[in-house]
């Protein structure tokens, strides 16, 4: 029985089915098709059937693949064939193909895409060219050698081809010294040319036992769990999610101070990344990830400085001064979206340079929908259930899609696995409640999940004899910002651990405390007796403290003569520059030098600048200058979207309408009207006749893309240069190139 052409398939299915594979294959409807044909055409490219094999698992690629080993490219093939070819029930998986249009037919006379052979390459399932037969194949293979079929055996495995220089010439029999000369001699190889030799489909079959997998490769890898109490994973995860904020927390305050500068190529430096790594005490890992997604959730951004740094954004405040839960989940939802792989810093290019973090080569747009992949198969299992291990998650998800990620598709799910753990989307190997309420576009109750699974902040500390306070949990916001103060972090953890020392004491009096409000706070807040110890360190720090005073002054105007300055104060440029006098001969002013320089000159006065060393100093413009241009970004294009149901139904609309022009054009009369169908007056008169009479028409016209096409429609009103039709189509008269009465 021949088959069936795909397009000749394509316009026998349900509208709901071609729907399923606009949905399925997005590719095919930009733009739309103009019939079946076209549609036909588009899904038997290359590059659409390899898209559409990315979504496969290796079950139905196996069918597939199979379907190719039997010739369904050029001939069609029954589903008992494939059936023989497997060994087992390839219903299902024919019937996934048949949904993506990657095959086609009835079970008794099944085809496939020629282009699909270029999809799996010249050697599908590993096997080689047919050869024909090879006569008594069994009892030759039984009195093959050990060595001989160990050499068949590497090959049957695939690829098929090796390369030997016992190819050379041939040999008979009896004459072979080599295993490649016996089985050349035997038929079981065949010689391509004088170094490469092939093992032929057949033998290749036979050695797989007469099928193209195993049977236990084409069902899916079981996925061993742990069982937790959800509440239990839900704790574990706020710990770590607690340490992640906290050293995210320290990097902005890092970079608060000491900004890390962007590098010429973009991105953060080596020794930039080793000393944020000392001073957060956690590993290049860590400190990249922390980097990444402090840049990611808008935190930090590159400066526009003439040499750009690292430094924290305005959102930078308003983050630290959120809830802990708040401030999860901004982090959870820029590591979520992040469309980059922090992974892959410190890895080498095909330059062998190394990638670096917060760089351009770290950007992959797919990173998103690989996350959502992984976190999703842990949102498949029970509630609190982990994975026993990462490998056996990485063997499911490559058997769920092993033509998805390229070679790094094993490493995205362990640096998943990872991440999540890192920032406290996931513990003990499960989905924690917070992450599920994430992937299910649910932040508010992510938030209150997470805000669930912290700890209850603490209101008091523990002081120690030996000026140590200690933090027997995470503190509330106002005490947390107090003690931090006026004490250094000596150890982190669930329990903090901080030193007053007097350089501390300080800091905490610069920042406009008083030395009572210090023992105040500390004789409020700690639940043990405050040692004198600290009492007299924080009263000797403050009687020292401010005895020298130092203030801002943007310029400054000195002069000799006590009476001129005396003069210059009495003018309202005085007021203006906010002149003010601290030494006889001295006045200062917080506004630049040039332009105080410019006012007092306004105001009659002919003052001149000098430098450090009493030189004048030429304050007049060098001349205008612009800020230098920044490297190129590159630009990636956005994922596709789905297709709504708008534009789904309006793509069915056009499809059917072709294939109805087309049956209309094969199949039935059509009279054109006198004239010619080029006669505009005359194809206008005859959709007018058209209209009132209600009666099909068959027109060609041009879109807005400039195809080609036909469409069978009942015009309904023809008017203001639109032809609408009964279907709510329109079309403008001025694309419409031709017109034909249908008749039957």
């Amino acid at each position: 029985m021949a088959a069936l052409s795909l397009a000749d398939w394509l316009r026998a299915v349900p509208d709901d089915a071609l729907a399923d594979l606009l949905r399925a294959r997005r590719d095919l409807a930009t733009p739309p098709p103009a019939d079946s044909s076209v549609l036909a055409t588009r899904a038997g490219t290359v590059g659409s059937i390899a898209r559409a094999c990315e979504n496969l698992d290796t079950a139905t690629l196996a069918v597939l693949e199979t379907l190719v080993v039997a010739g369904a490219d050029s001939e069609p093939v029954s589903r008992d064939d494939v059936t023989a070819l497997l060994g087992t029930d390839v219903g299902p998986a024919l019937d996934r193909l048949r949904g993506l249009a990657l095959a086609w037919g009835d079970d008794d006379a099944l085809g496939i895409a020629p282009a699909t052979r270029e999809v799996f390459g010249p050697f599908p399932a590993g096997l080689g060219a047919p050869a024909g037969s090879v006569p008594d194949l069994a009892v030759v293979l039984a009195e093959v050698g050990e060595d001989e079929h160990a050499l068949l055996a590497k090959l049957s495995a695939g690829p098929p081809i090796g390369r030997t220089r016992d190819a050379a010439a041939d040999v008979k029999l009896a004459e072979a010294q080599t295993p490649v000369q016996r089985l050349l001699a035997r038929g079981l190889l065949i010689r391509r040319d004088d170094q490469t030799v092939e093992l032929p489909r057949e033998v290749g079959l036979a050695l797989r036992d007469g099928v193209v997998y195993p049977k236990e490769s084409l069902s899916e890898p079981e996925l061993p769990t742990n069982p937790h109490q959800q509440s239990t994973v839900d704790q574990a995860a706020a710990g770590e999610a607690t340490e992640f904020l906290r050293n995210l927390e320290s990097l902005l305050h890092l970079w608060s101070a000491q900004p890390s500068p962007v590098l010429k190529s973009g991105g953060l430096g080596v020794r930039e990344l080793r000393r944020i790594a000392k001073e957060l005490d956690v590993d290049d890992t860590r400190a990249t990830l922390l980097a990444e997604l402090a840049f990611g959730a808008g935190l930090a951004a590159a400066s526009d400085d003439t040499t750009p740094e690292w430094v924290p954004t305005t959102l930078t405040d308003s983050w630290l001064s959120s809830p802990p839960a708040l401030r999860w989940l901004g982090v959870a939802q820029a590591w979520l979206d992040l469309p980059r792989l922090p992974g892959l810093a410190g890895q080498r290019d095909a330059k062998d340079k190394a990638l670096a973090p917060l760089s351009e080569d770290l950007r992959r747009p797919l990173a998103p929908g690989a996350r959502r992949r992984v976190l999703g198969v842990l949102a498949e299992l029970p509630g609190g259930a982990g994975v026993k291990g990462v490998d056996e998650l990485v063997a499911l998800l490559a058997w769920r899609a092993p033509r998805r990620g390229g070679r790094l598709r094993d490493d995205l799910v362990r640096w998943t696995m990872a991440e999540a753990s890192a920032i406290g989307m996931v513990a003990l190997g499960a989905l924690t409640s917070a992450a599920g309420a994430l992937l299910e576009e649910d932040p508010h109750g992510a938030a209150s999940a997470m805000a669930d699974a912290l700890p209850r902040p603490v209101d008091h500390v523990l002081v120690q004899a030996d000026l140590t306070v200690v933090a027997p949990g995470p503190l509330e916001a106002d005490l947390a910002t107090a003690i931090t103060a006026v004490a250094d972090v000596e150890s982190a953890g669930h329990a903090t651990v901080y030193r007053v020392t007097e350089a501390s004491v300080r800091r905490a009096l610069d920042s406009g405390r008083t030395a009572d409000e210090l023992h105040e706070l500390f004789r409020t807040r700690s639940a043990t007796p405050v040692p004198q110890s600290l009492t007299y360190l924080i009263d000797d720090v403050a009687r020292r403290h401010g005895r020298l005073r130092g203030g801002a002054a943007a310029s400054f105007l000195r002069c000799d003569d006590e009476v001129l300055l005396a003069e210059v104060l009495g003018t309202p440029a005085a007021q203006e520059f906010e002149l003010r006098k601290i030494a006889p001969t001295v006045l200062v002013s917080p506004y630049p030098l040039a332009d105080m320089l410019d006012g007092l000159r306004a105001a009659g006065f002919a003052p001149a600048a000098e430098d450090a060393a009493g030189r004048i100093l030429d304050l007049r413009p060098s001349g205008r200058r612009i800020a230098a241009r920044g490297r190129p970004v590159r630009r990636t294009a956005p994922q596709q979207n789905p297709i709504s149901p708008e534009q789904l139904k309006a793509v069915l609309a056009h499809i059917r309408a072709g294939d109805r022009a087309a049956t209309t054009k094969r199949g039935k009369t059509v009279r054109l009207p006198a004239g010619g169908g080029s006669d505009t007056s005359a194809t206008l008169a005859l959709l007018a006749q058209a209209t009132r009479e209600q009666r099909e028409v068959w027109i060609g016209f041009v879109d807005s893309h400039g195809t080609a096409s036909q469409r069978v429609v009942t015009p309904v009103r023809v008017g203001g240069g639109i032809l609408e039709s009964s279907d709510n189509e329109r079309y403008p008269l001025h694309r419409i190139t031709s017109a034909a009465l249908v008749e039957d």
